[in-house]
């Protein structure tokens, strides 16, 4: 009988802000054991991190304040599996096209992302999404005042367009990102294609 995707992996979910419990219940159902991060000292022990939707820049302002963002800087360019869903995403790319005021990111990804791009709370929708990496059935995925890629660098490529042709989902290397948020609906895909990753770093 074959293991579970995670079976001996020790990932991270960045626990600053946003909806972590669900990002460690699927992360543990694949087999991962999987911890809140808060500190450079807890980052330390995992192979790979999950950072959450949420509020881009209250998790910016929190990765300072807890002294997380270089770590995670430091990290990301070092190679470590990352991936970002919603806010997450935003986190990972190299340009905030509308970023507030003093908002960061922490980067890695080729990307251009735009906050809040569907628009706010109301206009959450959900679709399903043809994605060939993988496979069938399609992605169910939930758009919650989502992102979008307005542009994907040479380094990065797309993984999944909404049919007006907007970007939702990008991969480059050991990063991944998501517009939508796939630990809502009970799709583990992604998250097992994150912990493929990490089990190839490791």
């Amino acid at each position: 009988m074959a293991g579970k995707p995670g079976d001996g992996l020790r990932v991270g979910v960045l626990a600053l802000q946003g909806d972590v419990r669900e990002h460690l219940a699927v992360l543990r159902e694949l087999g991962a054991d999987a911890v809140s991060v808060r500190r450079p000292q807890e980052l330390d022990t995992v192979g790979g991190l999950v950072i959450p939707g949420g509020e881009s820049s209250v998790i910016d302002k929190l990765s300072r304040l807890f002294g997380m963002a270089a770590p995670l800087r430091a990290r990301i360019a070092g190679g470590m599996p990352v991936y970002g869903t919603c806010a997450g995403l935003i986190m990972l790319a190299d340009t905030v096209l509308d970023a507030i005021a003093g908002q960061q990111s922490l980067g890695g990804l080729d990307v251009a992302v735009r906050r809040n791009a569907f628009g706010n709370q109301n206009d959450s929708f959900e679709t399903d999404l043809a994605i060939p990496e993988l496979g069938e059935p399609p992605v169910h995925a939930v758009f919650i005042r989502a992102p979008v890629v307005e542009s994907v660098g040479a380094r990065a490529r797309v993984l999944a367009a909404l049919p007006d042709g907007r970007v939702v989902a990008v991969e480059q290397g050991n990063l991944l990102g998501t517009s939508f948020h796939p630990e809502v609906t009970g799709e583990h895909r992604f998250h097992a294609r994150f912990l493929e990753r990490v089990r190839a770093t490791s």
